[in-house]
């Protein structure tokens, strides 16, 4: 195909570059301040409700375990250790250039942090993904042909590239009960595409189709086609007709035959019915909402409540409930330029976890740490 084009997006470039000129300044200074925390946190730096602890679970460039945590911690998501019952692993992408990856850490019964690893290396702004109900990462590419590759949390299978998702900005994906997995794209004028197995669960072959409406939406969706998921001559979101633009493409979760997924762009919240094919908007977010600035999701299947990340605004982890209402459920302050990713919840849903993407380290760097809150969950979430 020739040489792959890695084109990445205003934002990335900004803060990727921003903090590698951070790091070539003032990295000596900075490495001889201690940062206050602001009034009112925790020891973690963290404003929690009443009865809610929290812990700093990494921070990048330091070990977890004894192993390296890089910089930039982005989607996350949880899944049951196959081998030891009641223990977990917790994968986190890298939105690093040519540096990406995946580190996944893995948790006794007791929450206790057992090991780390690095389950995909030197990979490309490693952005948003999702996890498959076979106990798969996908962790998604955030470049012009970035792709998606399937990841093994406990490190005993080699990643694999799943090239049949297309070669497009990914950022999140959600495989839905109907066993397609729901794509999004981190462009102003980005796709939402789906993409459907030969073979249900064996994501190597397939077809990849994108979302089209010559009426606009909300309104029902056609899925069409896209003649060229490689992308070899023009990128997948202009190959068809009446594709729908949706406006920097962020997070995705499914649960029940819906399918959410986030616009940065225009601050939305949008629901997708597999069944019915209808698009509707599930909330919109923006002043005077508490929720702006909406990007990664996780669906809390016992409560049906959407956990939003922030992206800037106030840095919080946001309870949008089936109801419409909203609850903060943890904010980091302080953190100025920063953005909450990868909020998700350990199997038992008795922790919650997310990271300050470009938060500050032991060393005073603006690259990342990522949390464990714990605390009456159930009761919070009104969980059956």
């Amino acid at each position: 195909m020739g040489e792959r084009s890695h084109t990445v997006s205003r934002r990335t470039v900004l803060k990727w570059g921003g903090t590698a000129g951070l790091l070539s300044v003032t990295g000596g200074l900075a490495a001889a301040c201690a940062r206050p925390l602001p009034a009112g946190t925790d020891p973690s730096g963290l404003l929690l409700k009443p009865g809610f602890t929290s812990r700093v679970i990494a921070r990048a460039n330091e070990p977890v375990a004894g192993n390296p945590f890089r910089a930039f911690p982005d989607g996350a998501a949880t899944f049951a250790d196959p081998d030891v019952a009641g223990g977990w692993y917790l994968a986190v992408n890298h939105e690093l250039p040519g540096t990406g990856g995946v580190t996944s850490i893995r948790f006794a019964p007791d929450g206790t942090i057992v090991s780390a690893a690095e389950v995909l290396a030197s990979t490309i702004l490693n952005c948003a993904g999702g996890a498959t109900p076979w106990g798969t990462w996908l962790s998604c590419e955030e470049t012009e042909q970035g792709r998606v590759w399937e990841v093994d949390p406990t490190g005993q299978k080699a990643p694999v590239i799943r090239s049949a998702m297309g070669l497009f900005v990914h950022e999140a994906a959600a495989v839905a009960e109907d066993g397609r997995v729901y794509l999004t794209e981190d462009r102003p004028e980005g796709g939402f595409y789906r993409f459907t197995p030969a073979s249900p669960g064996d994501l190597s072959k397939g077809l990849l189709e994108i979302a089209t409406a010559p009426d606009g939406v909300p309104g029902p969706i056609t899925w069409v086609t896209v003649p060229d998921v490689l992308a070899t001559f023009q990128p997948t979101r202009f190959q068809v007709a009446d594709s729908v633009e949706f406006n920097g493409g962020e997070g995705a979760a499914t649960h029940l035959g819906t399918v959410w997924f986030t616009t940065k762009g225009d601050n939305r919240v949008w629901s997708y019915d597999t069944a019915t094919a209808q698009l509707g908007i599930r909330y919109q977010a923006g002043r005077p909402s508490e929720l702006a600035g909406v990007d990664n999701l996780w669906i809390d299947k016992l409560s049906g409540g959407l956990l939003v990340a922030e992206d800037g605004d106030d840095m919080q982890v946001i309870l949008l409930r089936p109801d419409s209402s909203l609850d903060v459920l943890a904010q980091v302050p302080g953190h100025d330029g920063s953005e909450i990713t990868g909020p998700c919840f350990s199997p038992d849903g008795s922790r919650l976890y997310f990271s300050s993407q470009r938060g500050w380290n032991s060393q005073g760097l603006p690259l990342g740490v990522t949390y464990e809150v714990t605390g009456p969950f159930d009761q919070l979430l009104g969980r059956a």
